[in-house]
């Protein structure tokens, strides 16, 4: 199997609120820099998801739609921008996997309730052996839950059937 490193949304706009703090923000950024060392060390593709809308924080171009600066993408690396939580809907991300020849993929972002839900999801619906890491993901505190919480009840949700669920320090790339 081959495998690509899924980064959904880890841009400015995520760390630029200033009433609202991801859970674990600090932490889930440094585990995805970890696993991004480990993908290039290992040759496997990173491929960054980039959400963009036509107003608001996610305009194309403006700073807080860019990619989180500690976690940039570098050359080699690919970036996708989509315009739903869905990150295969309407982008070229399935057709850039098959051209990999990537079966499995390693995900992580933000957020756990929206983005990282929607693609996880639809990685099963279309075949791919998906592991999502439980400790790199993120979202906001909403509805009388906390951002932990949330967290929580979709890795619980999607480990049930969606994905395998691993912690960063579990994951390992061929």
């Amino acid at each position: 199997m081959s495998e690509a490193l899924l980064i959904i949304d880890v841009q400015e706009a995520m760390f630029s609120y200033p009433d609202m703090k991801l859970y674990d923000e600090e932490g889930v950024l440094e585990r995805i820099s970890s696993l991004l060392h480990k993908a290039r060390s290992a040759g496997i593709p990173v491929i960054y998801i980039q959400h963009t809308e036509e107003e608001g924080e996610f305009v194309k171009g403006i700073p807080t739609w860019e990619i989180n600066g500690r976690i940039a993408p570098q050359p080699e690396d690919m970036v996708i921008e989509k315009t739903t939580p869905d990150s295969f809907h309407l982008t070229r991300l399935q057709e850039e996997l098959e051209r990999l020849g990537v079966t499995g993929l390693v995900i992580c972002g933000m957020q756990t309730d929206y983005c990282v839900n929607a693609t996880s999801r639809r990685a099963h619906s279309l075949g791919y052996s998906s592991v999502l890491v439980k400790d790199a993901h993120s979202t906001f505190d909403d509805g009388g839950l906390t951002g932990e919480e949330i967290v929580k009840q979709h890795n619980d949700i999607l480990g049930s059937k969606f994905v395998t669920l691993l912690s960063e320090q579990e994951v390992t790339f061929q």
